[in-house]
This record gives structure tokens, C-alpha cells and sequence, in this order.
């Protein structure tokens, strides 16, 4: 038995298939591609200042302080479970859920006391909801 090492061939890489690809391929995006040119879009984007607030008859505002506590048209709530949330609102708004209804939650107020709110207004029906946040400096006491 002969055990004769022989010499690997030398492995070669062949490019020219692979230019030649990408040679047709960037004839084809050339050939292919038309390029326009388009006017931008316009669009009137609505505006907003924090300085005043108009007054909504009928409004109903639900204030939720930053230390979790809730206030109906100023009024203080005894507790802070949905359903004292949901009865304040029920006798204020005397069944009507067409009323608008205003969340206004401070900054630093808790996402729990913001999604009970909103829980309760959803479990009541109001179809008029709008969530607003104030600023800790420009909070009403």
C-alpha cells in the first residue's frame, strides 16, 4: 500500500459570474426604475394653548389628583374605588351619557387612579369623553 500525501488543488474563486450578475442586475433597476417628482403634501395641523380653557355647559370634569384622590366639578369624592366614581358621575350627569365628560389627570398623578376614571365612565356608557393632563405648576387647588 502506497499512503502518498497529495497536494490540494489550489481553491479558486471566480468573480466574473458574479459582476456579470450584478452588472445585469443594476441594468435592470436603471431600465426599470422611473423616478417623479412629487409636490409635498399640505396639511393644516390643529393647534392648541394652555392658556385658556372654554367653558362647556353641561361639562362634567373629573379631576384626579397626584395623590390619587378624585374630584367631580370640584367636588371632593369620599373614596377611590369605580364604583363611588361611577355613582358621582351617574347623579351629576342624572343618567344622561351624552354629557361630555372631561378627565383631567395631574402629571404625576398614578396610571391606576387614570384607568379607574376611565373605567368608570366606560362601565357608565358616556359617549363624549375627553382625557386631558395638567401641569403640576398650573394644577387649581
Amino acid at each position: 500500500m502506497k499512503f502518498e500525501r497529495r497536494a490540494k488543488p489550489a481553491v479558486e474563486v471566480n468573480l466574473t459570474p458574479l459582476i456579470d450578475v450584478v452588472f445585469l442586475l443594476l441594468i435592470f433597476f436603471m431600465v426599470s426604475t422611473s423616478f417623479t417628482k412629487q409636490s409635498e403634501i399640505t396639511l393644516a395641523l390643529p393647534t392648541a394653548s394652555g392658556e385658556s380653557r372654554e367653558i362647556i355647559p353641561d361639562l362634567i370634569e373629573l379631576v384626579v389628583t397626584r395623590e390619587g384622590s378624585y374630584r367631580v366639578n370640584g367636588l371632593p369624592l369620599s373614596g377611590t374605588r369605580v364604583s363611588t366614581i361611577k355613582d358621582a358621575l351617574y347623579q351629576l350627569s342624572k343618567g344622561d351619557t351624552t354629557l361630555p365628560l372631561a378627565i383631567v389627570a395631574d402629571a404625576n398623578a398614578s396610571h391606576q387612579s387614570v384607568v379607574s376614571a376611565m373605567d368608570a365612565a366606560g362601565q357608565l356608557g358616556f359617549s363624549r369623553l375627553s382625557i386631558a393632563t395638567l401641569n403640576p405648576q398650573s394644577e387649581e387647588n
